[in-house]
């Protein structure tokens, strides 16, 4: 058969602590009920004051300025450093002569002068003036000299009709002379050596011979 063994301390300890905890409770109604909580609470807590604070809308105001621009400073490039060696003036009392080069001379360059050479007779070549005597003059004994121009070519030869320049006095014996002076030969004009033509002036005679 069990034994049961009974404690003396447990039944107090029981007591001990409802008693406890319904005198916390009831403490805790009358705080509540007589307002010393919110007292309490106030010393502790001071209220929280709110204020409300109405954003006043700005009317008719100018935008506020742009926001100044940040220039960078201009970067400043050190100058190089330059050395000019020069020489060392000296003090002398030397006369330093110096000389002006002269102007050089051109001569000028010479002219060329051509060298012109009028046409001539070629009395060799040229038929006998003999041949051409008129024989009225002959037979009357007419004489005379006529002065005939006549123009020739390159080749010597004559170019155009002679022309009478001074009369003879007898148109018998100017006629003869320009006949003559038609088949005559010429040495021709020269320019630098060179044949042109050109033009000259010679005497033709009619005399009667033996």
């Amino acid at each position: 058969m069990a034994s049961y063994t009974h404690d003396s301390q447990f039944v107090p300890r029981r007591v001990v602590t409802f008693v406890i905890a319904a005198g916390v409770q009831i403490a805790l109604f009358v705080i509540f009920e007589t307002g010393l909580a919110s007292r309490v609470m106030n010393i502790v807590a001071p209220p929280i004051q709110t204020d409300i604070v109405q954003e006043v809308q700005k009317r008719d105001q100018p935008p506020p300025p742009p926001p100044p621009k940040m220039e960078r400073p201009p970067v400043e490039v050190p100058p190089p450093d330059v050395t000019i060696n020069l020489p060392a003036e000296t003090n002398t009392s030397a006369i330093t002569v110096v000389k002006t080069p002269k102007p050089r001379v051109y001569a000028p360059a010479p002219v060329h002068h051509a060298v012109r050479i009028g046409a001539r007779l070629d009395a060799q070549h040229s038929p006998s003036t003999d041949d051409y005597y008129p024989p009225t003059s002959r037979r009357l004994e007419e004489t005379g000299t006529t002065l005939v121009g006549v123009c020739s070519s390159p080749e010597g030869r004559v170019a155009g009709t002679p022309k009478v320049e001074r009369s003879s006095g007898s148109a018998r014996l100017d006629e003869a002379a320009v006949r003559w002076a038609s088949h005559a030969r010429f040495f021709p004009a020269t320019d630098d050596g060179k044949p042109v033509a050109g033009c000259t002036q010679f005497k033709v005679t009619f005399k009667l011979t033996g």
